[in-house]
């Protein structure tokens, strides 16, 4: 239950500004932009503005339209257009849960994916589940119920989103030369579905914070506005530099970090946090660690959000574990949030970046305008792409310095087999030849196509 805030009817209110005013002052020193897989620099530092830019479509992150055949509609489609039940959708969805055995699920739960033509990305860790998949209502639900067969993973916290038209017609009528059966340097790919074995399904790198155990309180999307309105509430993002650069809520605090890894390095420096001093017996004999607080250094209200939910359950079980006490997060994420309140009540400015094909989403969570660099995985905008650091497949303005001319070169070595042949690793991808004599055949073509 969500304590009454005073200021719950004024939706322009700021954060608390005594708070603001106990940041380190270098979180908001400019800094040089950085791609944030190259390199760590000052997680302090931001190198953007908050503001979001109004932009306009473009096709330049996937090639010249002119040089590609435009997809033909095929049976697939009328079927779509008929059956709702075939139409595609994106599904995200996590569960945190005691998993030790969690690397038997891989290879059939790979195997349905595939059976099924569902594609995207799983993670299977000891904490859980998470993932991101693409295909049809039907066989979207026929994989959420094999894994929630398994009665440790029931209950998946589910997000839905719509497929464009225009994607939908790409995937049905796909073929080798489509822009989108292209990816190997997207983080998402409708074609393919990988199932990874990792440490954590959300990397912290704090394997003693355990949202199994606790989190914080979850806050209805309808119930948001009133929490960070409040002027006592302190409203932090979760998310990295370069998903907070095209849209966050209105107010709210950017640790500008770029890996989640950062997050608890920031809240350390951000926050005068006292020493645990002593331990508190538990009945049944376990002990929790009690942090004992100054009243003038008393922690804040703090309400946190992320773009799906994931992130916030290891943060606000990160932050009770220092001795917080009132933590709350979005629950659902801000997609759950643009999904259900609509924009004129809404308190989000800009896009949502999302982990898919979709690049960006906006309020129903409508295609966004940004683009991906497929050099650096950062959302770019029309604006970005008429920079000369801008090159298509290979740089844009927020990589561009951070990398070599070898980084460069292979770059567009890749891009040069995607306007080829509309795959990275060209028409071979994926299939094995037939005979030694095709082996050699196809080496031999792409060693001429891309001299």
């Amino acid at each position: 239950m969500i304590p009454a805030f005073r200021s719950s009817l004024n939706p322009n209110s700021n954060p608390n500004p005594n708070f603001l005013l106990q940041l380190n002052p270098s979180s908001f020193i400019p800094a040089s932009n950085s791609s944030p897989h190259r390199r760590r620099p000052n997680i302090y530092s931001c190198s953007y503005s908050s503001q979001s830019q109004a932009m306009t479509v473009s096709n330049c992150s996937t090639g010249s339209a002119a040089s590609r055949p435009v997809p033909i509609s095929t049976a697939a489609d009328f079927e779509s257009q008929s059956n709702p039940h075939s139409t595609l959708m994106v599904v995200s969805f996590y569960r945190f849960a005691d998993f030790p055995d969690h690397a038997n699920l891989r290879k059939p739960l790979k195997e349905l994916c595939e059976e099924l033509r569902v594609s995207g990305g799983i993670i299977l860790a000891p904490e859980g589940i998470n993932g991101s998949i693409c295909g049809t209502r039907d066989s979207v639900g026929k994989v959420l119920a094999f894994i929630e067969n398994d009665s440790r993973l029931k209950g998946l916290r589910k997000i839905e989103s719509p497929v464009s038209p225009e994607e939908e017609a790409i995937h049905h009528g796909h073929t080798s030369s489509s822009p989108l059966s292209a990816g190997e340097d997207a983080p998402f790919r409708w074609d393919h579905v990988r199932v990874k074995l990792k440490k954590e399904i959300v990397s912290l790198g704090m394997p003693d914070v355990s949202p199994i155990e606790r989190v914080g309180k979850y806050v209805k999307p309808r119930e948001w506005n009133a929490l960070i309105s409040d002027p006592d509430t302190v409203v932090i993002d979760v998310r990295n530099n370069y998903e907070t650069r095209i849209g966050k809520f209105k107010g709210a605090v950017d640790p500008c970090t770029t890996a989640f890894r950062n997050f608890p390095s920031w809240v350390d420096d951000q926050f005068e946090l006292p020493k645990a001093d002593s331990l508190k017996q538990q009945s049944g004999g376990s002990t929790e660690l009690k942090t004992e607080w100054p009243e003038r250094k008393k922690p804040p209200r703090v309400a946190m959000y992320c773009t799906g939910g994931i992130r916030c359950e290891k943060a606000s079980s990160f932050l009770l574990q220092k001795g917080f006490e009132e933590v709350y997060h979005l629950e659902g994420g801000i997609l759950k949030y643009l999904e259900e309140v609509p924009e004129p009540e809404s308190l989000w400015e800009g896009e949502c970046f999302v982990f898919d094909k979709r690049v960006s989403v906006e309020h129903g969570l409508a295609q966004g305008t940004f683009k991906l660099c497929h050099g650096c995985k950062q959302p770019v905008s029309d604006a970005d792409m008429e920079t000369p650091e801008w090159e298509r497949g290979v740089t844009c303005p927020h990589c561009y310095s951070s990398k070599s001319e070898e980084e460069k070169e292979r770059a567009r070595a890749r891009q040069r087999q995607f306007d080829a042949w509309g795959i990275i690793g060209g028409p071979d991808k994926g299939r094995r030849p037939t005979s030694k004599d095709d082996a050699r055949a196809k080496n031999s073509n792409k060693l001429s196509s891309s001299l």
